[in-house]
């Protein structure tokens, strides 16, 4: 059983994009930001209850921060992690106005 506190900290913020409000639109998948120590399951736990949604797959990823240059100093931004959540057929999840 995971806590109700742990699930409302997965979910970080949505991930929005070109790329990802056609996949929104087109394969009723959505794109999220999640903690970068989170599990799929974990992950799967959270969309469910927070929005009510059947969840049919989850994909992640690790995204790797860009080295940026500022001036003369050189720093790295951190890596996070990304999560493409592929919903059952006939749901929907109304994110940011954005609806199948």
């Amino acid at each position: 059983m995971i806590l109700t506190e742990r699930l409302l900290k997965i979910i970080l913020a949505p991930h929005i994009s070109d790329k990802t409000s056609d996949n929104i639109q087109k394969n009723s998948t959505v794109v999220v930001k999640v903690l970068k120590n989170s599990t799929k399951f974990e992950i799967k736990s959270a969309i469910e209850k927070l929005f009510n949604v059947r969840v049919y797959k989850i994909n992640t990823l690790i995204v790797k921060g860009k080295r940026k240059r500022q001036k003369n100093k050189a720093f790295k931004r951190s890596d996070w992690k990304k999560a493409y959540i592929i919903l059952r057929s006939g749901q929907n999840l109304e994110f940011l106005g954005h609806s199948k």
